[in-house]
C-alpha cells in the first residue's frame, strides 16, 4: 500500500464512521487493518507522531468506541499492542477493506 492509497483509506474511514473518527484514529485503524502497524510505538515512529498522542487515541478507540482490542503493554517503553476488534473489522469491511 502506497501513501496515496493509505490516505484514501483514511479518508474513506473518516467519512463512513459514526461517530466521526479523527484522522489519527482512522489512520491507526487502517494501519492495523492492512498489517502496517500493530503497536503504538511502531505507529508513532512510522508516522512521526508523538507516542503519547497515539496512546491516547488507542485508549479512546478501545474503551470509548470498541474498535480495537488492546494487548500487552511494555512497562518501560509504554508500547501498547493492539488489533482490530470485531466491530473494527466490521467497519473496515463496510468501508471496503479488511484485515
Amino acid at each position: 500500500m502506497d501513501e496515496d492509497e493509505f490516505l484514501l483509506a483514511v479518508d474513506a474511514l473518516c467519512d463512513a464512521s459514526q461517530p466521526k473518527l479523527s484522522r489519527l484514529a482512522a489512520a491507526i485503524l487502517v494501519a492495523a487493518a492492512f498489517g502496517i502497524c500493530h503497536d503504538s510505538r511502531a505507529f508513532a515512529r512510522r508516522f512521526d507522531i508523538a507516542h503519547a498522542l497515539v496512546l491516547r487515541e488507542c485508549a479512546a478507540l478501545s474503551s470509548e468506541l470498541g474498535l480495537i482490542e488492546l494487548g500487552t503493554r511494555d512497562e518501560r517503553t509504554q508500547r501498547q499492542a493492539y488489533r482490530l476488534s470485531s466491530e473494527g473489522r466490521k467497519l473496515a469491511t463496510d468501508v471496503g477493506f479488511s484485515s
